[in-house]
């Protein structure tokens, strides 16, 4: 399935049915009179926030949305039927924005069943039989129906995911997500392999968590260079990020720093998430040069660094006992923040 992240749509709500003009006639009633009913009111706009959906493709090729508009009012006071609203389906993850200067967000959808009336539809109108009075006994006034709203909106989506695998193009990063995960990652002996963001269910000592690895970061990926910075919002809702380094290359500081900088230029708080650091492909190197290029990283980064090697599962058991010790506790503490509640049990 193509994925698709971002898309551009057309949506309007139904208008409101006419009020009826009518008139009372029956056979042995003495008596007459405005009967008009009211019209019905036209179709919402919801969008439902639904499971199995990881990408909007499907607005590659729908892209207007109308509801239908209330009937009109009938004779007898029967008031129309109203318009069927439309139920608009999209992945968990997907915030709705609207098409202004700043895309201001209009709503998040972030969990399963979750919906949100974008647009009301328009009001039916009042039949005649509400003008009725004791100066006007035969009134053929009616309200026209209210118009709907209409509105062009973007449709963003960010991947939900524990953990956010990052680095420089050719990193590891395909290669390790397919090793611990269940996922088919394209591998390559060239620069940015990846071309969209991949998603991974990881299952470690009884325990689960998704993982999401995105095109790989050069200089300049927050100003638009290469293909990174456009999906670096799929890591901004992860708890934990996996910064992965290739242990092959020369200059894995540089190459640290590089990456951090970048993060810390796209903003939303990617600079501010936990950090794993992890030299990879580490069957690659010698194990004296490995020593010297951790321990450089190590003095740089001021936290420890992991050494790992997708092809032989070195060191891969730590990284996920550590993965799965802090995306467990930030989501402990964010269920007790829910609660009003500072206090988390661990794993």
């Amino acid at each position: 399935m193509q994925f698709l992240d971002q898309a551009k749509i057309f949506i309007a709500s139904g208008a409101g049915g006419d009020g009826a003009v009518s008139f009372r006639r029956e056979k042995y009633v003495e008596f007459g009179g405005p009967d008009g009913g009211d019209g019905g009111k036209g179709g919402d706009i919801i969008f439902e926030c639904v499971d199995g959906l990881n990408t909007l493709i499907d607005f590659r090729y729908a892209q207007h949305f109308k509801a239908r508009r209330g009937a009109h009012g009938m004779g007898r006071n029967r008031s129309g039927p109203g318009g069927e609203d439309l139920l608009i389906k999209v992945p968990v993850g997907t915030q709705i924005l609207a098409d202004d200067e700043d895309r201001t967000l209009i709503v998040d959808m972030t969990r399963v069943g979750q919906r949100a009336i974008l647009l009301k539809g328009g009001d039916g109108g009042k039949g005649n039989d509400h003008y009725k009075s004791s100066t006007n006994r035969a009134p053929r006034q009616f309200q026209p129906g209210f118009p709907g709203r209409e509105m062009w909106v973007w449709l963003r989506l960010k991947l939900l995911a524990d953990v956010g695998l990052v680095g420089q193009p050719n990193a590891g990063k395909s290669s390790f997500i397919n090793a611990v995960s269940n996922t088919k990652a394209k591998v390559g002996n060239y620069a940015f392999t990846t071309l969209k963001p991949q998603l991974g269910v990881v299952a470690h000592k009884g325990q689960e968590l998704v993982m999401a690895d995105i095109p790989g970061l050069i200089a300049g990926a927050a100003e638009g260079v290469g293909i990174g910075d456009r999906f670096l919002g799929h890591i901004e809702r992860c708890r934990v990020l996996l910064h992965l380094v290739d242990a092959s290359q020369t200059g894995p500081v540089e190459i640290w720093r590089t990456v951090r900088d970048e993060l810390s230029a796209y903003g939303g708080g990617l600079d501010a998430k936990p950090e794993i650091l992890a030299l990879s492909k580490c069957d690659l190197v010698s194990p004296q040069a490995l020593a010297a290029k951790k321990r450089a990283l190590e003095q740089a980064s001021g936290q420890q660094v992991h050494t790992i090697s997708a092809a032989t599962r070195a060191g891969i058991d730590p990284v996920l006992d550590k993965l799965m010790e802090i995306a467990g506790r930030a989501q402990a503490m964010k269920t007790a923040g829910n609660r009003g509640d500072s206090a988390w049990s661990p794993l």
